[in-house]
Order: C-alpha cells, then sequence, then structure tokens
C-alpha cells in the first residue's frame, strides 16, 4: 500500500494499507546516462555501483521527459488524489518523471522555485503525504514501470511506479523468482519497498528489504545541490546509512528513490535465478467464511483464541509451519461474514499436513459450520472453489487473490486505517472491544474489518537493527479499516475508528506502545492520529511507535541526506533536535 505504501495489510499501503498494501512515497525511474553517482570509495561494491549507473540511463518509457500536468490539462483531475479520497491536493502542477535525471531536473526547479513537493509512485497512500492543500507540486514516478536483471550489480532492477502484480510476473516468468511483497495488485513499489513491504511469503522468506540489495536515489544537500545517488548493501558511512534507511524507514523521508535493486543476502554466482527467492512452483489454499449469524461472543473468543495460540505457537523461522500464511478478515457483523484464507507452499515440508493442523486448530471447539467464501471479504474476492483446499500454481494464486479487491479500489473510497505489531494474543479485554464493536447495531457498514494476518517466522530472524524496519518479534500484526463514500459521514467513520482501537489500547493511552505484548505500528499503514496528543496520550512519541530504537539513526541519516528538510511530509523523519537549518 509507500506509498506502503502499503498498504492493506502486506503492506497492501499503500501502505500502502495489508499488506497488505504499501503507501504512496518513494518514487520511480532509472539513472540517467551522466548522472552523478556519488560512491563510497572504500566499498568493495563501488565498481558494480558505477556499471550500474551507466547502464541505467537507457529509459525504457516513450514519455517525454519532464512532462507537466496543470490545472488546463485533462489528466489532471486523476491526479489530485490517490485511491483515498479523502486526501486531495491541488498543485500547480504534477511532474511526470521518466528518469533519475528527469527526477533531478524536476527537484532542482522545485528548489529554486521554492516549492512544496511530494512524491508518488502507486496511489496507495493511507494518510496524507502525497495529497493535502499544502502540496504544489507532485513528482508522479508511477509510469516509471521497467523490471530487468541488471548484470552490472548482479542483482534485479525495480523502478518504484512498477505494480506489484506486473513486478511478480516479470520476475516469476523471467526467472522462476520473486519478492515476498504484498497482495494488493495495484500497490506502487516506491512506497511499497521503503517502508518495509511484506505478503503471504513472508514468514517464509522475510519482508521484502531483507532482500534489497541497492538503491538509487535524488537528494538535495545543504548547498541545495540535487545529485543522484546509489547506495547498496555493501556501502559504508553515509551511504551505508542511505542503504539502511531504505529498508522500512519510509517513503518521502530522504530523497526520491528511482530504483531498486534486490538481491538475496548470501547469493552467490552470475545466475539470475540463483541470486533471488524462488517462487513457488504451486501453492495450497483454502477459503473459508464463519457466519456471522452463528458467531456469537463465545465462538468468537474461541476462534480468536486459537488463533493466538496458533501464532505463538510458531512464530519461530525455520520450521514447517513458518511456509504457511493466513489472513483472517474479522469483517463487521453488517458484511455477514468473517472471511479467512490460507496459503503454503505445497512443495513444504508436510504443507497438506500443517494447513489441515492449522484449520483444524483455528476451528476447534468453535461451535459454527464453515461455509464456502462466495462473497467478497474485505479485499479478497469471492473464492468458493477453495472451500475445499485446492492446489494451484502460485501465480494463478497471486492472481486470483490480488486483482479483485473492489473495497480497495472503489474510486470514490474513503478509508481511515490504524495499524498495530502483536508480540502476544490478543487479550480478553481486546476481544471483548473487539465483538463489541464488531457487533454494534447502530453501524451497518460492511465494509469494515480488521484485517488479522500471519508474521513472524523468518522476519523474526533478523536482528531489529538490521533493518530500519524494528519490529522483529511479532506474531501477527492488524490493519483496523473502514470504507465509506460521502464526505458527510467522515466524524462517523473516523469516530468508530478511533473508538474501537483506542478501547483496544486503553492501558497505553489508545496506542500501542512497544511492551510484551505489542509492538507499535507499521508504517506503511501510517496514521497521523499517532502523533496527535488528543488521540496518542501515551506519552510516547509517534517516532517510537513506528521506528522504536531506529529513529535515531533515521534522524542522522536525515541530517546527511536532506539537511534542508526539502522531503517532509505529514509523519516525515525529523532532523535532530538542535540540528540548524542550512
Amino acid at each position: 500500500m509507500t506509498a506502503k505504501v502499503s498498504a492493506h495489510p502486506e503492506g497492501e499501503q499503500d501502505h500502502s494499507p495489508v499488506d497488505r498494501r504499501g503507501f504512496l512515497l518513494g518514487a520511480a525511474g532509472t539513472a540517467a546516462a551522466g548522472a552523478m553517482v556519488a560512491l563510497q570509495p572504500a566499498s568493495p561494491a563501488a565498481a558494480l555501483v558505477a556499471g550500474a549507473a551507466r547502464t541505467t540511463g537507457a529509459a525504457t518509457t516513450s514519455m517525454p521527459a519532464g512532462a507537466v500536468v496543470t490545472a488546463s490539462d485533462s489528466r489532471y483531475l486523476d491526479m489530485m488524489t490517490g485511491n483515498n479520497v479523502r486526501f486531495v491536493a491541488t498543485p500547480d502542477y504534477v511532474r511526470l518523471i521518466s528518469s533519475a535525471r528527469d527526477a533531478e531536473a524536476a527537484v532542482r526547479t522545485a528548489v529554486r522555485t521554492g516549492k512544496k513537493v511530494s512524491v508518488r509512485s502507486g496511489g496507495h497512500c493511507f494518510a496524507d503525504f502525497v495529497c493535502n492543500p499544502e502540496v504544489e507540486v507532485i513528482l508522479d514516478l508511477s509510469t516509471m514501470t521497467d523490471v530487468f536483471y541488471d548484470p552490472a550489480m548482479r542483482a534485479f532492477a525495480v523502478e518504484p511506479g512498477a505494480r506489484l502484480l506486473a513486478v511478480y510476473e516479470k520476475l516469476f516468468k523471467g526467472w522462476g523468482v520473486t519478492i515476498p511483497g504484498g497482495i494488493c495488485y495495484s500497490v506502487g513499489v516506491g512506497g511499497h519497498i521503503a517502508g518495509g513491504g511484506y505478503g503471504l511469503l513472508t514468514r517464509a522468506h522475510g519482508l521484502v528489504v531483507d532482500h534489497l540489495y541497492a538503491v538509487e536515489v535524488v537528494t538535495v544537500d545543504a548547498r541545495n545541490t540535487v545529485r543522484t545517488q546509489v547506495a547498496t548493501r555493501d556501502s559504508r558511512g553515509a551511504l551505508g546509512d542511505l542503504w539502511w534507511a531504505h529498508t522500512g524507514g519510509g517513503g518521502g523521508n530522504f530523497g526520491i528513490v528511482t530504483k531498486y535493486w534486490f538481491r538475496s543476502p548470501g547469493a552467490t554466482g552470475s545466475n539470475p535465478s540463483d541470486l533471488l527467492v524462488k517462487a513457488p512452483s504451486r501453492v495450497l489454499v483454502s477459503a473459508l467464511s464463519f457466519p456471522w449469524d452463528q458467531v456469537g461472543e463465545t465462538e468468537f473468543r474461541r476462534l480468536m483464541t486459537n488463533w493466538n495460540e496458533w501464532h505463538e505457537r510458531y512464530k519461530d523461522p525455520g520450521t514447517p509451519e513458518s511456509h504457511l500464511s493466513s489472513l483472517f478478515n474479522l469483517s463487521h457483523k453488517a458484511n455477514g461474514s468473517l472471511g479467512m484464507f490460507t496459503q503454503i507452499d505445497a512443495d513444504a515440508p508436510d504443507a497438506a499436513g500443517v494447513l489441515a493442523r492449522f484449520v483444524a486448530k483455528i476451528t476447534d471447539g468453535v461451535n459454527v459450520s464453515t461455509a464456502p467464501m462466495t462473497a467478497p471479504s474485505g479485499e479478497l474476492p469471492p473464492m468458493p472453489a477453495f472451500y475445499e483446499t485446492q492446489e494451484v500454481s502460485w501465480m494463478q494464486a497471486t492472481r486470483t487473490v490480488g486483482t479483485n479487491n473492489p473495497t480497495i479500489t472503489n474510486p470514490t473510497s474513503r478509508g481511515a486505517h490504524k495499524s498495530a505489531y502483536f508480540k502476544k494474543g490478543f487479550t480478553a479485554e481486546q476481544l471483548g472491544v473487539m465483538w463489541a464493536q464488531l457487533t454494534r447495531p447502530d453501524f451497518t457498514n460492511p465494509d469494515t474489518m480488521m484485517v488479522v494476518f500471519s508474521f513472524g517466522g523468518q522476519v523474526n530472524a533478523v536482528a531489529q537493527d538490521a533493518t530500519a524496519n524494528a519490529q522483529r518479534d511479532s506474531i501477527f500484526k492488524i490493519c483496523l479499516q473502514t470504507f465509506w463514500q460521502d464526505e458527510a459521514e467522515d466524524d462517523f467513520y473516523l469516530g468508530w475508528e478511533r473508538e474501537t482501537f483506542e478501547a483496544m489500547f486503553a492501558g497505553s493511552g489508545g496506542v500501542p506502545v512497544p511492551d510484551e505484548q505489542v509492538d507499535g505500528c507499521y508504517i506503511n499503514y501510517p496514521d497521523v492520529d499517532m502523533a496527535d496528543p488528543a488521540r496518542n496520550r501515551s506519552g510516547v512519541p509517534w517516532s517510537t511507535l513506528y521506528y522504536k530504537g531506529n529513529y535515531a539513526r533515521l534522524q542522522r541519516t536525515k541530517l546527511e541526506w536532506d539537511p534542508t528538510n526539502f522531503f517532509t511530509h505529514s509523519l516525515g523523519v525529523e532532523l535532530p533536535e538542535g540540528a540548524d537549518l542550512p
């Protein structure tokens, strides 16, 4: 859903929102021939980076460089907002970026004229990072969509305007590899990657950023000089910080991302098919519906307690169970049913047994007759054929899940989203809040749900300071979300969303302050309430909720690479206290 981002639960945000979704900020492009590339001379990857910089000048897009869209242009209306029409901008113009050189030119113009800019890749931001009344220029990288193998870098290059499904198709069909990203097909990878990125393969293979090898970024220094930088996993010093900041530090904070490269840690050789996550050949898929008319409070509590127990038991990496991921849509009672989608690599050890035992555990002692998923469930389309577990190709499953989510892609949709990581299962008090709010008789919106997404596994094999994404001890994460169309109903729906979330975390000031049970929030599901003392009454800053102990290094990186605070938004990484603006 970068612009998650996101994210949906994947870290869908645009995040953005699961995701699901990744959010909008992070951008797209290729480095143009002759672009200035800052290299760390001591880095062993310097020669490779220099080679990559020379080979990325041939942009594959046919769009003219520097295309400008103003209010008189027929394209302008489409570019004033993203997927969430709560957030609208009326920029002086939208600049369509076609390369890193083009991005440099666009930034130089904005710097010279003092324009406030924002950056968009896929349009899935859950907050106002891209579209808000202060924005004077939107730098739109959505047409930068190339995906290719770069032999100079021994890595797969992905332009951040590429949509997730297109990335999966290109990597899979070309080389049989993939990245463990989100399920929403239309999320732009720019923000999705910058915020961390996760999906149905994450328990087996980690976050998307765990496979990030290099990043290309257009930056503005203290003298307002605009340059293109390439930072790799092997970089040290300031360039090493720049790479690290893009492994979960969020988009729109340090510069304009114009390319990502992927190579899995420890991958060797020059055969592209050996350098990234092997995509499953086939998967086992289950889709179950739990009719609300059979679910009383006792059944609901038992169902979620079973969910808690399975995920607490199988949180570690390297087990047969780490190949299984499930997405449980706890839809409001107005929807008619709860929906659970589960997938496992069919070639993983004892895959059929793991899946059968999972379903048996979740339904154990629950006096509810499961049914086929005949209606949409949140982001998920109807999937009645998977009531009985089916084996299909991984790519077919990815298309099925990702390409039919009318709730998320409704062009009139207004949405509210909140997130939390859980290190232990829901408490009895939290289940009480969830039950009460999901069955409220005065609330009749069927497009309302708490998405609970399996987490942990290989994610938890990485140290929390190894990447900017600090949440490395979780078992599942949630995205509480509701969608509506009428602006006049904003207060009602935002009120329900806030009341539910704040009651769940009443003991910590209405937000998931990292402790023994929860672990903060996901930046690809950004929520400006976390920075509002009226909503976040914990006394813990929003930055701790999203970044925990990694925030100080993100601030130092901000000072190194964006000392004038040119790139900023409502939850932007702040310069260190006491830093003097140039």
